[in-house]
């Protein structure tokens, strides 16, 4: 390091390797049939945009864990406009998604998908959990 070069922090190497790694692999994942997306409208283009994700569908409810809280695009994409769409299993469902910050989304991962879980936890830092309400 040479001098004058700021110290990245750890939880600061983990996102920059994880998002260099899903901007390689995300366009792969949106063409698989099955791979379950979530969709929402971009904050500043109003343009569709759509990001892999894991996570179940419980009821009327699809709950996620951003790996990233609300550093994540599509965080700040649902804070500004929280209508969705999220493809599970192939189909489209529209719904209205909820941010919980008061939620333990450490212990929600323990309900979800396990590889998916094993990665976010993996790459992870400031977790926060998502509630998307299906329409009808």
């Amino acid at each position: 390091m040479t001098p004058g070069t700021p110290r990245t922090s750890r939880a600061e190497r983990k996102y920059r390797t994880a998002t260099a790694l899903q901007r390689r692999i995300n366009p792969l994942l949106h063409r698989l049939p099955l791979q379950t997306l979530l969709e929402t409208t971009g904050r500043v283009s109003g343009l569709p945009r759509r990001t892999p994700v894991g996570g179940r569908r419980v009821g009327d409810c699809f709950w996620l864990v951003s790996e990233f809280g609300e550093r994540s695009q599509y965080v700040r994409n649902i804070r500004a406009d929280p209508r969705v769409r999220v493809r599970i299993r192939g189909r489209w469902h529209t719904g209205t998604a909820r941010l919980l910050p008061d939620d333990d989304p450490v212990a929600r991962l323990r309900t979800l998908p396990r590889l998916n879980g094993a990665a976010v936890r993996a790459f992870g830092a400031g977790l926060l959990t998502v509630r998307v309400d299906l329409d009808g």
